[in-house]
C-alpha cells in the first residue's frame, strides 16, 4: 500500500515542464501581436485545445499576454514598455505559466523582452547656469548636467557635443558605473570686461537607428574669482530603508564642503536628476542637504532608487554626486492563495487520488518573507499534495459517501516565514453528487393490516413507508406487488397499490367465511441508474362481521312436515327432555355464540328451554287430560352486535300414544313438501326391507321350531311397528342390511306386544331408560344400553371448539372436541336418529307422512338391521348389543353383512 501511495504521490506532482519555453520579442508591440505556437511548441494536439482549456497564470498586475483556445497561439493582449517592466537593468524577462487541465499540467514560459530606441536622451534641465571666474585657467574643467537614456545597449547614451565656440570645448569622464558625464573645458581666458555671457548648446546623442538626440542650453556667466568648488565627501552615497519606515523618515543628510568665504563658501542643495517615481517618495532640504521620505515605499514595487544631487555655492561652482537608496522587504505581505482548478461537484464514487482543486500561492515579499507553506486540516477524506512552484493539489485520499456528509468545506491555510509570519485562509466548498448506492428500506420487516369484511371496494387498507438515503431521481420509489395466487387468484384482484404514495386498496369485497387471510409482497424500487429495491411481506387479515343469522338445523323447514312435531307422553313428568333445538352459525367468535328463547307459548309454564342447549323440557307434571296440542316459537339469536335471529316453530301433541296424534298430523299437511326421485327410491326401499324383515322372520320361526320341537305361540301384533327393519338373530342368522350410507344394529324382541326401542342419546353416551308400555299385555322391559359408535373423522376434521363455536350455542369455555368436515351434519344426523327413535318408540314408524325411520332415511339413508333374540318368550335385552353406523360400503365379517352381536345371557323372570 505505502508504495502505491508513493506512486500516486509521483504522479500527481508531475505538472511542470523541466525545460521552459523561451520567446524573444521586442517592446511596443502591436496588441494581438503573435508570440509564439504553445501547440507546436508544448507537442499538444490541437483537437484537445477546448478540453485541456489553456490560460496564462500570471503574477504581475496587468496582464500583458494571453492564449488562444481556437489555436493555442500566444498572444499580446497589453501594450509592453521594457523600460516601465525592467528599468535599466540589461536583461528583461517575463515569467509566464500556463495551465493546461485535463490532465492538469502547468508548463513555464519565459519571454524576454527586447530593447528598442523608443527613448531619446534628456538632461534634467533644459538650461545649465555656470559661472565661470575670469581669472580661471585655460584647461579647468567645469562638470555640465549629463543626459539620461531609459534605452540599453546601443540604444542607449553613446556622445556629447557641443557647438562650436573657440573659447570652450567639452570633455567627457566616465564614473565607476561607466555612466558618461560631460565637461567644460575651457580654452582660453576669459575677459569679464570684453563679454559677461556666454550660450553654448550641449547635445547628447544615441547609438540607436534612427538616432536619437537631446539637447541643453549651457548658459555661462563670466564671474569675479571664486577659486574653489563645493566638495562631497563621496561621489557615491549608498544607504537602505524599510519598506515600512512611516513618512518623515531620514534618508540620508549630505555634506559639501567649500574652503571660500563668504557668499562663495555657501552652499545649497538641490537633486540634478531623479526619476519620477522618486520625486513622489523623497525630498531635500536645499539648505542642510537632509533627505527626507514624503511617500510610502514598496518594496514590491520599487527596489532601488537612484538620484543625482549637486551642491552649488554662492559663486556658481557646482559638485555632483550619486545616491542610491535600496528599499530593504519587510514581511509585509501575507500570502495570497489562488485556486487556479476547483472541480465541484464530484461524484461520490470518485475513486481514490481524484483531482478536487489545484491552488497556487504567491507572496510578494522575497527571501524567507516570500517562502510559504501550505495545508489543509487534518481530515480522513482529503489531502493536500505539494507541487514545484508553490503549486498544491487536494485531491480525495478516502472513499466518499454523500450519505454521511453532502458537503466538505475544507480551509486551506497559507503561512510565510517571516518575522512575525502571516498567515492567510482561504475555505473551498466541494459538493458531493449522489449516485445510487442505497435501496429503498420499509420502515417494518412485515406488515399487519387487519380490516372488516365487506369493506367497499376502493377502501385504503394500509400504508407501507420506505426510506431511501439517496436523494432526487435516486431516491423516488415506485411501489408495486409481486405477481402471486391467493387460491389460484392473482392476488392483485385482491389488492392494488399506489406506485407512488404506497397506499393499499382493497379491489374487491371481502368475505370472512370464504376468505380469512392472505399476505403477498411489496416490492419498492428506486428511480435510480441501475435501479436498487427491496421486499416485504404484507399481511392482510379480514375481521368477522355479523352477517349471518342463525341456521336451525332442527327441527328445520327444509325437512318434512313431521319434524315440526314433538310427540310427548302422558307419563312425562317434570324435567322430561321434549326435543334439542339445533342450530348453527356461519360467523366466528362471539358473532356465532347462539343462545335459545322461547319467543311464543301459550302455557309459559308448561315448557322451558335451556338458553344455551336449545333443550325443551317439561317444566311441571302434564295436566291430566286426554289430548294437548301446544304451538311454540323458538327464537335462535346470535350475540354479534346487532343481533341477528331465527325462529322456528314447533307443535307439542301430548297424548297416550302416537296414534292419538297422527290424524292431527295429518290434518295438517306440509304444503312445500314435493315429492321427488328420492322420495321414490326410499319408500321402494323401505318396502323391500320390510320384505326381508317378513321373510327373516319366517326363518327365525322355522329354525326355532325345528330346534325346540315346539311350536311357539306369538302374540299378536297390533300395529305396524317393523316395517322399517330387519329382523336377524345375532348368533344363528346372518343380518341382512341394505347398502346404504351407514348402516345400524337394533336390539328388540319379537314377543313384546306393544313397541319397545331405546331412545338414542348423543355420541359416546350409555343411556338406560325404561321402554313405555303401550299394552297391558306386555311383559319385561328392555333396558337399553345401546351405545352409537360415530365412525372416527379424518385429520382435517379435527379443530379446537374454543377456536370455532359449536352448533347448538356451544360456548368457548367448553372443552375441544371432534368436528366433521361437514360441520352442520353430525348434529343433524343425531338430530334425525333421536327423532325417528322417539317415533320408533310410540309405534309410528309408518310409511306415511314421512315420519320416524323413512324421514331419516330420506336425508341420511341409514340401514337398520333388528337382532332377534333367540328366546322370544324372555322380554331381556341382550348386554353387548349396540347401535353402531358403519359405512355403508364395508363388508363386515368379510360376507358383506352387518356385525353380528352375541347376546349375552338370560335372565328369567
Amino acid at each position: 500500500m505505502a508504495w502505491q501511495v508513493i506512486f500516486l504521490y509521483f504522479t500527481l506532482c508531475s505538472v511542470t515542464v523541466s525545460n521552459p519555453l523561451h520567446y524573444s520579442i521586442l517592446e511596443e508591440m502591436k496588441i494581438n501581436a503573435a508570440v509564439g505556437n504553445l501547440v507546436k511548441d508544448l507537442g499538444l494536439n490541437t483537437n484537445e485545445l477546448e478540453i485541456r482549456k489553456l490560460r496564462i497564470v500570471s503574477h504581475n498586475i496587468r496582464n500583458y499576454f494571453n492564449v488562444s483556445l481556437e489555436s493555442g497561439i500566444l498572444y499580446i493582449s497589453d501594450r509592453i514598455d521594457r523600460e516601465e517592466l525592467c528599468g535599466s537593468e540589461q536583461s528583461c524577462f517575463m515569467d509566464l505559466e500556463i495551465l493546461a487541465e485535463n490532465p492538469v499540467n502547468v508548463y513555464p514560459v519565459k519571454v524576454e523582452i527586447l530593447d528598442i530606441n523608443d527613448n531619446s536622451p534628456t538632461f534634467s534641465k533644459d538650461v545649465f547656469e555656470i559661472g565661470i571666474s575670469e581669472s580661471a585657467d585655460p584647461g579647468e574643467h567645469f562638470v555640465l548636467g549629463n543626459a539620461r537614456d531609459s534605452d540599453i545597449g546601443s540604444n542607449s547614451l553613446q556622445s556629447y557635443t557641443l557647438s562650436p565656440n573657440p573659447l570652450f570645448s567639452l570633455g567627457e569622464k566616465t564614473d565607476s558605473k561607466g555612466t558618461k558625464h560631460p565637461e567644460l573645458i575651457l580654452d582660453q581666458s576669459l575677459d569679464r570686461e570684453k563679454q559677461q555671457t556666454y550660450t553654448l548648446i550641449l547635445t547628447a546623442s544615441d547609438g540607436g537607428k534612427p538616432l536619437k538626440t537631446g539637447t541643453a542650453i549651457i548658459k555661462i556667466l563670466v564671474q569675479d574669482v571664486n577659486d574653489n568648488f563645493p566638495v562631497f565627501n563621496k561621489d557615491i552615497y549608498r544607504t537602505s530603508l524599510n519598506e515600512n519606515s512611516p513618512v518623515g523618515s531620514l534618508v540620508l543628510h549630505l555634506s559639501a564642503t567649500d574652503k571660500d568665504e563668504g557668499s562663495y563658501g555657501e552652499v545649497t542643495y538641490s537633486f540634478s536628476h531623479i526619476p519620477e517615481k522618486a520625486n513622489h517618495v523623497f525630498s531635500m532640504n536645499s539648505e542642510t542637504g537632509v533627505i527626507t521620505t514624503i511617500g510610502d515605499l514598496d518594496y514590491e514595487l520599487v527596489k532601488t532608487y537612484e538620484m543625482m544631487v549637486e551642491a552649488t555655492d554662492g559663486g556658481g561652482l557646482v559638485a555632483k554626486c550619486t545616491i542610491i537608496i535600496e528599499v530593504v522587504d519587510v514581511n509585509d505581505n501575507a500570502p495570497e492563495i489562488i485556486i487556479l482548478s476547483l472541480l465541484t461537484p464530484i461524484l461520490e464514487d470518485s475513486p481514490l487520488g481524484t483531482l478536487v482543486a489545484l491552488i497556487n500561492l504567491k507572496d510578494l515579499d522575497s527571501g524567507k518573507n516570500g517562502e510559504v507553506t501550505c495545508q489543509i486540516p487534518e481530515i480522513s477524506t482529503f489531502t493536500l499534495i505539494p507541487s514545484s512552484n508553490n503549486y498544491y493539489k487536494v485531491i480525495t485520499a478516502n472513499h466518499l459517501d454523500r450519505e454521511v456528509n453532502s458537503t466538505y468545506n475544507i480551509t486551506i491555510t497559507a503561512e510565510d516565514e517571516g518575522i512575525p509570519p502571516k498567515v492567510t485562509k482561504k475555505t473551498i466548498s466541494i459538493i458531493i453528487l449522489d449516485i445510487n448506492d442505497n435501496p429503498p428500506l420499509f420502515d417494518k420487516p412485515s406488515y399487519t393490516t387487519y380490516i372488516p369484511e365487506h369493506t367497499p371496494t376502493g377502501t385504503s387498507m394500509l400504508y407501507v413507508h420506505t426510506t431511501d438515503l439517496d436523494e432526487n431521481e435516486n431516491a423516488r420509489v415506485i411501489f408495486s406487488i409481486l405477481n402471486t395466487d391467493v387460491d389460484d387468484i392473482p392476488v392483485t384482484s385482491y389488492v392494488s397499490i399506489n406506485s407512488m404514495t404506497g397506499v393499499l386498496y382493497a379491489q374487491r369485497s371481502f368475505d370472512y367465511e370464504q376468505l380469512r387471510e392472505f399476505q403477498f409482497q411489496v416490492m419498492a424500487k428506486d428511480s435510480g441508474s441501475p435501479p436498487l429495491s427491496s421486499n416485504v411481506t404484507v399481511r392482510i387479515c379480514i375481521i368477522d362481521k355479523n352477517d349471518n343469522a342463525p341456521k336451525i338445523l332442527y327441527p328445520s323447514a327444509d325437512t318434512e312436515g313431521s319434524a315440526l312435531f314433538e310427540f310427548i307422553p302422558h307419563s312425562a313428568e317434570k324435567g322430561y327432555l321434549v326435543t334439542k333445538v339445533i342450530a348453527v352459525d356461519a360467523d366466528s367468535g362471539h358473532n356465532a355464540w347462539l343462545s335459545y328463547h322461547l319467543l311464543h307459548v301459550p302455557d309459559p309454564t308448561l315448557f322451558t328451554i335451556s338458553q344455551y342447549t336449545g333443550e325443551i323440557r317439561i317444566r311441571q307434571d302434564l295436566p291430566d287430560i286426554d289430548s294437548l296440542r301446544q304451538k311454540i316459537v323458538v327464537l335462535v339469536k346470535d350475540n354479534g352486535v346487532p343481533s341477528l335471529s331465527s325462529t322456528v316453530t314447533i307443535t307439542m301433541l301430548v297424548a297416550e300414544n302416537f296414534q292419538q296424534v297422527l290424524p292431527e298430523m295429518k290434518r295438517q299437511p306440509n304444503k312445500s313438501y314435493i315429492p321427488s326421485n328420492a322420495t321414490f327410491y326410499l319408500v321402494i326401499s323401505i318396502a323391500l326391507i320390510s320384505l326381508l324383515f317378513i321373510i327373516t322372520v319366517l326363518i327365525t320361526v322355522v329354525f326355532k321350531c325345528r330346534k325346540s320341537r315346539t311350536t311357539p305361540s306369538y302374540g299378536p301384533y297390533s300395529r305396524n311397528v317393523y316395517p322399517q327393519f330387519t329382523l336377524g338373530c345375532p348368533s344363528e342368522i346372518s343380518d341382512t342390511s341394505l347398502p346404504f350410507p351407514f348402516s345400524y344394529d337394533v336390539c328388540v324382541t319379537l314377543d313384546s306386544k306393544q313397541n319397545e326401542i331405546a331412545y338414542l342419546k348423543p355420541v359416546q353416551n350409555v343411556l338406560t331408560e325404561n321402554l313405555i308400555d303401550t299394552d297391558d299385555s306386555a311383559v319385561g322391559e328392555i333396558v337399553a344400553g345401546a351405545q352409537i359408535t360415530q365412525a372416527q373423522p379424518n385429520g382435517e376434521w379435527r379443530f379446537s371448539q374454543a377456536q370455532r363455536p359449536g352448533p347448538s350455542g356451544a360456548q368457548p369455555a367448553e372443552e375441544a372436541g371432534v368436528w366433521p368436515n361437514n360441520q352442520f351434519e353430525t348434529e343433524r344426523l343425531q338430530a334425525m336418529i333421536l327423532a325417528s327413535a322417539n317415533e320408533a318408540a310410540e309405534g309410528t314408524s309408518g310409511l306415511g307422512g314421512g315420519t320416524g325411520t323413512m324421514g331419516l332415511s330420506a336425508r341420511y339413508g341409514p340401514q337398520f338391521t333388528l337382532q332377534h333374540v333367540p328366546d322370544y318368550r324372555q322380554n331381556v335385552y341382550i348386554p353387548g348389543s349396540t347401535l353402531t353406523p358403519t359405512n355403508a360400503g364395508g363388508k363386515r365379517d368379510g360376507k358383506g353383512g352387518g356385525n353380528k352381536k352375541k347376546s349375552g345371557k338370560k335372565d328369567k323372570k
